[in-house]
């Protein structure tokens, strides 16, 4: 899969979001001899994930909806009610990937987290449901677990998610 690279973005944060060694992107890209001469626009082989197009599914994430809705090969297969993120620490807006997951993370991830290509922000269960359909996490998509455990069955790693307004 390529990463394209936006204004202020180094290969360390871009590293990061993926979830990959610095080395792993410098090896998978062997044009680049400086990680810090990077620029915006170009293309970052992200190795290890398939291109979003080569999925048949993508998420939808409605903030102002608080609903997360499930496309197969752009027809509506599910909505999934949401919470996401409070006033202070709102649910970033932009296109991801689900780049790992991790089965029972604990603590108030609920049964399943799916890491988002944002450090720090992810799809994941919650330990508290009376909190979906509100906006209260730290900026995450909090999911009822049996929903999250769905969706997580049915979604590869490289799935393209759209958050939007």
């Amino acid at each position: 899969m390529y990463h394209i690279v936006k204004p202020g973005e180094t290969m360390s944060v871009i590293a990061q979001n993926y979830r990959r060694r610095l080395s792993e992107l410098l090896a998978a890209n062997p044009a680049i001899v400086n990680p810090a001469l990077i620029y915006p626009g170009q293309r970052i082989i992200i190795p290890g994930l398939p291109e979003p197009d080569s999925i048949p599914y993508t998420i939808i994430v409605s903030r102002g909806k608080k609903s997360l809705t499930l496309l197969s090969n752009g027809a509506v297969q599910k909505v999934y009610p949401i919470a996401v993120g409070k006033m202070l620490t709102q649910t970033p807006i932009g296109e991801f990937v689900i780049v790992n997951r991790e089965p029972d993370p604990g603590g108030p991830y609920g049964v399943m987290w799916l890491s988002l290509s944002k450090y720090g922000y992810g799809i994941h269960g919650t330990n508290n449901p009376s909190s979906i359909g509100q906006s209260v996490s730290k900026g995450c998509i909090r999911m009822y677990n049996q929903d999250v455990l769905q969706l997580s069955r049915i979604v590869p790693n490289g799935t393209r998610v759209i958050i939007q307004p």
